[in-house]
């Protein structure tokens, strides 16, 4: 079985080369210059172009791509699964699922399932991880299926970004809303709701609302002690490590991880983003 993962996923590059996951990489536009993610661009000269000014947009992944890979897919004969970046927050899910179509239409036999997870960043990035564990113990492909989707339905993300300018940038939040935020050092607290960006919550100060974080952590998380937890991050290394000392010392997981948020996301968040990832129900329920 072969698994493929798009660059929403905010995997580094050595996850898919070590685990035999195939990577569709988004795109991402630089002064004019059309570059996939991951593979011809580094997350680290994104944030260095928004600090300099420059406003990096981004795209879906390449159809041709796509096609190309669900055909070598075909041919090879064996079953694939794709976990696919929200399709709320990109096409790539639903060109995926046409390409596929469309090579079904020759080759009936093929045995593709592509998931849309509604999740993004780590909180899609655990699904593919957890989707390579559960290969490698040798459960199959429709098992696989079932557990991804489950994980997916109550995966949580919570995030704040540094400066709302960014979000407004994307249309996330009003301009108005953008510089009245800078202005009274307002920031927002947002999670993914359905597969959407949605804000829920201001807090006036950085440090309020990290704290404000973990308490809805607490409040929404279910059984955590036994969770592996991810924290992503805009360039900002120091305060995701502050982040998971807090989680650590207050929920004790499984484990923890950090990875920084990819070029096409951080595109559209921003430096300074700060997100944390969990679930709030049993995987075994």
């Amino acid at each position: 079985m072969r698994i493929f993962a798009d660059s929403g996923s905010d995997l580094p590059k050595s996850f898919f080369e070590e685990n035999n996951v195939t990577l569709i990489p988004l795109k991402v536009l630089v002064d004019d210059k059309e570059f996939d993610d991951i593979t011809e661009i580094d997350a680290h000269e994104i944030y260095s172009a928004i600090r300099s000014g420059k406003h990096p947009k981004t795209s879906q992944a390449s159809p041709e791509l796509l096609l190309n890979t669900w055909k070598e897919l075909a041919k090879s004969g064996e079953d694939g699964l794709y976990i696919a970046f929200s399709s709320e927050l990109s096409g790539t899910y639903n060109t995926a699922v046409m390409m596929r179509d469309q090579v079904k239409e020759v080759n009936p036999s093929m045995n593709m399932i592509i998931i849309d997870s509604r999740c993004a960043s780590l909180g899609h990035g655990l699904l593919v991880k957890e989707a390579v564990r559960l290969r490698d113990a040798g459960d199959d492909i429709r098992t696989i299926e079932r557990k991804i989707r489950h994980m997916a339905a109550h995966m949580e993300h919570l995030f704040t970004v540094e400066d709302l300018d960014y979000l407004a940038k994307g249309g996330r939040v009003s301009k108005a809303s953008a510089f009245i935020g800078g202005l009274l050092n307002i920031k927002p607290l947002l999670h993914v709701e359905s597969g959407k960006l949605v804000p829920i919550e201001k807090h006036r100060g950085r440090k309020k609302v990290l704290k404000r974080m973990i308490d809805l952590m607490d409040e929404r998380g279910v059984n955590l002690a036994n969770q592996t937890i991810a924290i992503s991050h805009g360039d900002d290394l120091q305060t995701a490590k502050e982040v998971q000392a807090l989680i650590e010392e207050r929920f004790k997981p499984k484990a923890t991880e950090i990875h920084m948020i990819g070029s096409v996301i951080g595109s559209h968040a921003g430096p300074g983003t700060i997100a944390i990832f969990f679930l709030n129900k049993e995987m075994n329920a």
